[in-house]
C-alpha cells in the first residue's frame, strides 16, 4: 500500500513540478486580464473554466501521444528523454537567469478584442500553453516508471500524472478567475521569487530525465552507465 501511494505521489510531483514553472498561471494571469478587458465578470469566469479544460486536454494529448508519435518516426524513447530533458533543463535555466523570459509569447498575441477573444486561440494557446509547455509534457510522457513497463506501475504512474494535470488545470482556473486579485496580492517581487524557485526545481527535473534516458539507452546498447 505504501509503495502504491509513493508511486502515485512521485508521478504527481514529477508532472506538477515539471509543468507548473512553464505554464506558470500567475504569470499569464495579467495578460489574460488585459486581453479580456471590458468583458463582464461572468463571461471572464466562463472563459477561465474553458481555458483550464482546453489546457488540460492539450497537455494530456502532448503527454500521451507525443512520445509515441516520435517513436513512430523512428526516434527511440530514451533519445526522446535525453533530448526532452535537455530542453527542460534549458528552459529552467532561462527562467532562472534571464530577467524577462516566458513561454507565453505575450508580445506576439493580438490586441485586446472583446468580441473576437477565443477560449482556445489565443487564450489557451499560446497564452497559457506554449511550445515549451508541450515539449515538457512530451518529455514527462516519455518518462518510464521506476520499475519498467509492468502494467501496475504504468497504471499508478498514469494516475499520478493525470492528477498532476488536473492540479495544473485547477491552478489555471483559479489564477484566471481571480486574476485581478492575484496581480495585486503577489506583486512583481512575489511573482519573480516564485518563478526563480520553480525554475531551479525544473532544472533538476530536466537533469534527472536526461539521466534516466541515458541509463535506458546504455542498457539497450548493452553498456553500463559508468562506461
Amino acid at each position: 500500500m505504501g509503495s502504491t501511494v509513493s508511486s502515485v505521489v512521485s508521478a504527481f510531483l514529477l508532472t506538477f513540478a515539471g509543468l507548473f514553472p512553464i505554464v506558470n498561471p500567475p504569470e499569464s494571469a495579467p495578460f489574460f486580464l488585459a486581453m479580456t478587458k471590458g468583458i463582464s465578470t461572468e463571461v471572464r469566469y466562463t472563459l477561465a473554466r474553458k481555458i483550464a479544460i482546453n489546457s488540460f486536454a492539450l497537455l494530456l494529448g502532448s503527454m500521451v501521444l507525443g512520445p509515441w508519435l516520435l517513436e513512430f518516426f523512428g526516434i527511440q524513447l530514451p533519445v526522446v528523454r535525453i533530448a526532452g530533458g535537455f530542453v527542460v533543463t534549458a528552459l529552467g535555466w532561462k527562467l532562472l537567469t534571464q530577467e524577462q523570459w516566458s513561454d507565453h509569447a505575450a508580445a506576439e498575441l493580438p490586441g485586446s478584442n472583446t468580441a473576437g477573444t477565443g477560449s482556445f486561440y489565443p487564450l489557451t494557446m499560446p497564452l497559457t500553453v506554449g511550445p515549451g509547455s508541450m515539449s515538457v509534457a512530451i518529455t514527462i510522457g516519455s518518462h518510464k516508471p521506476g520499475n519498467g513497463y509492468h502494467l501496475p506501475d504504468i497504471a499508478l504512474n498514469a494516475i499520478g500524472a493525470l492528477a498532476g494535470l488536473v492540479a495544473i488545470a485547477a491552478c489555471i482556473y483559479v489564477a484566471y478567475r481571480f486574476a485581478d486579485r492575484l496581480a495585486r496580492m503577489l506583486g512583481t517581487t512575489g511573482l519573480d521569487v516564485m518563478v526563480r524557485l520553480s525554475s531551479f526545481i525544473l532544472m533538476c527535473i530536466g537533469i534527472e530525465i536526461m539521466w534516466t534516458g541515458y541509463v535506458a539507452l546504455s542498457a539497450s546498447q548493452g553498456l553500463s552507465p559508468s562506461q
